[in-house]
């Protein structure tokens, strides 16, 4: 029989499938979410297919034993065959195939674009910013400033622009940080250390001593320069450009999505990587850290 769901994500799929018992015969995952939709299919087979249990006298027949199906095609409309005999799942054409072709559940660092929005508090003496996706609004990640204690207080009577600070991205609280940015003392120009999670050096970003629109340059563990951060720092404008001057990405406050109606002050913004050409996941750690550097370490002056 072919099933029908629309999942809550918005996305509609369908698949034919033989029922075991009156029920699924595998859990069946939404190709854009990856939400269980076993519940909603079982429910359709119990409404269109109603089973008769055999007599008690007959065995029941077994049940196969439980697995995940993850709907992910790779073509808009192919048809994708499951290892379970007599389930064959069909993507059915959409307008929009871009959620079918994005990988499934990437980590923070396979993804290229987020939506960072502050975190409000009263009085606070550190900042935590939400990581987002800009297309759902699902948390994928978060950003906190950690400075040592001693520094955190010491900001009361000192500009914290000038003390030494931290800067850890986590893709969940509770766990270890994927990238930390570290910022000793400051004086005319601020160099700042990334590590990745293992402690690798992963690179380094050191600001102009002379811009007009604020900026810095962003070099891997190689000393090779990865890219400049250059852009107008009130109007949060800026641009990643490689050496020869072309556009690696964007950090702005303009954005189509669902990022519009959840910006509500100038620390909500987004950071795309517009390039991939050569993007590994080291490029991804160092953009990203730069973008959230900008507020967080060279915009933040109070």
């Amino acid at each position: 029989m072919e099933i029908k769901i629309d999942c809550g994500c918005g996305t509609r799929f369908k698949f034919d499938v033989e029922p075991v018992n009156g029920r699924m015969p595998v859990r069946v995952q939404c190709p854009s979410c990856s939400n269980d939709a076993t519940t909603d299919a079982n429910q359709i087979i119990a409404r269109d297919s109603p089973y008769t249990p055999p007599p008690s006298s007959a065995p029941p027949s077994p049940s196969p034993a439980p697995m995940a199906v993850r709907l992910s095609p790779s073509q808009p409309g192919e048809a994708i065959r499951v290892t379970t005999p007599s389930l064959r799942v069909a993507a059915p054409p959409v307008a929009d195939h871009s959620a079918l072709h994005a990988p499934a559940a990437a980590s923070l660092l396979e993804r290229t674009t987020f939506f960072v929005k502050e975190r409000v508090a009263v009085l606070k003496l550190t900042d935590t910013y939400d990581i987002l996706d800009p297309a759902t609004g699902q948390q994928i990640g978060i950003a906190k400033e950690e400075p040592p204690t001693w520094a955190k207080w010491l900001r009361l009577a000192v500009n914290k622009s000038s003390l030494p600070t931290a800067m850890k991205i986590y893709e969940n609280e509770g766990q270890p940080p994927l990238v930390t940015v570290r910022r000793s003392f400051t004086f005319l120009r601020s160099k700042l250390h990334v590590t990745s999670a293992d402690g690798r050096k992963m690179g380094y970003f050191r600001s102009k001593l002379l811009s007009l629109g604020g900026g810095f340059i962003v070099f891997d563990s190689q000393e090779q320069q990865v890219a400049e951060v250059k852009g107008d720092w009130k109007g949060w404008n800026f641009r990643f450009l490689n050496k020869s001057g072309r556009e690696l990405g964007t950090i702005t406050k303009k954005w189509a999505g669902l990022g519009r109606e959840l910006f509500t002050s100038a620390d909500n913004y987004i950071i795309s990587i517009t390039d991939q050409t050569g993007v590994n996941v080291d490029t991804v750690a160092l953009l990203l850290a730069a973008g959230l550097c900008i507020d967080i370490v060279f915009k933040e002056k109070d």
